[in-house]
């Protein structure tokens, strides 16, 4: 999908729930790993996390459907991985954004978004995002 446009089904509770391919055109010269988040901030009981991954090689280039690319963490549906949009109703914005980082971290598996977010703390050189849009038929 392209920034700020729609998120096929395929990529949803509507379809396979499988990450999209993201494609990563460049990492800083100085970056050590790669960290992703993707949530929505238009969920109903605040903001959900949909994917955390951290520790992602900094020489990858493309994040294939349905793979992962790093360590990833406990989402908010209480499990590891990716779990796609599923909004209860209206249109929701699901924002990816990808972290270039000065180290590579250590977390623990079980690690939630707000402890990735501490650990990146201080380590951030860049950040990229990327905002899709899905509503439910």
């Amino acid at each position: 999908f392209k920034n700020n446009g729609m998120i096929s089904s395929e990529y949803t509770c509507d379809g396979e729930d499988v990450s999209p391919e993201l494609i990563i055109e460049s990492a800083p010269k100085n970056a050590k790993s790669l960290a992703l988040i993707a949530d929505d901030p238009d969920a109903p009981v605040g903001t959900w996390v949909h994917w955390v991954v951290w520790n992602i090689p900094v020489n990858t280039k493309t994040i294939p459907k349905g793979e992962k690319a790093g360590v990833e963490g406990i989402n908010d549906f209480r499990r590891t991985g990716y779990g796609g949009p599923c909004p209860p109703s209206g249109t929701h914005r699901y924002y990816f954004k990808l972290y270039a980082l000065d180290t590579e971290l250590e977390l623990s598996k079980s690690a939630t978004k707000k402890e990735l977010e501490k650990a990146m703390q201080g380590h951030i050189i860049e950040k990229a995002e990327l905002i899709g849009k899905y509503s439910r038929a």
